[in-house]
């Protein structure tokens, strides 16, 4: 499964990515605005494993961020279940050396846009720590709206911050 975007593309995991996912992916700079789920350090087990397990998606919801042949960083929805079927929830992440250059809003668009036209979902969600302003103007950039201020909702590295919440609305479920 491939997404063309504007100068890159989103693409299903291969076992060749795993240098260029480590070297990025190992950087605090990243992990400090991440769920601690995601390694820190991120190690070449982390990505070999993270791998093996992306290559056996069905439906693919997960997509390396491929520049000329280089994983740049990773974006991803997580599929719920029950009353929230309908609603995915959008994760990401970018290498420090591509910051700033526009790529992340684009490929926000483009996996919105996937996920109305593929998953049959009507809203796309994300969650975004306070101090991480950087994210907060992807969003925007990327047509999301913050519906919201959840206080004190998280502890991240011993320090309690607030979530914004951001989503997009399929146009013809509003």
């Amino acid at each position: 499964m491939e997404l063309q975007g504007d100068g890159f593309l989103l693409r299903g995991w291969k076992m060749g990515d795993t240098q260029s996912l480590q070297k990025h992916a190992d950087n605090t700079a990243i992990s400090d605005f991440l769920l601690d789920r995601f390694p820190s350090p991120y190690t070449m087990e982390d990505a070999i494993n993270w791998i093996k397990i992306m290559q056996h998606q069905h439906p693919v919801v997960n997509f390396a961020i491929d520049i000329d042949g280089n994983i740049v960083g990773a974006i991803g929805l997580e599929l719920r279940e029950d009353v929230y079927r309908k609603t995915a929830i959008l994760g990401y992440w970018m290498g420090e050396e591509m910051w700033g250059r526009g790529v992340m809003p684009k490929a926000v668009a483009l996996i919105t846009g996937y996920a109305f036209a593929n998953l049959d979902m009507v809203r796309i969600q994300a969650g975004v720590l306070s101090n991480n302003p950087k994210s907060m103007r992807v969003m925007e950039k990327a047509g999301f709206t913050k519906e919201g201020v959840l206080k004190k909702a998280i502890v991240k590295k011993g320090v309690i911050l607030d979530e914004h919440i951001y989503a997009f609305v399929r146009a013809d479920q509003v």
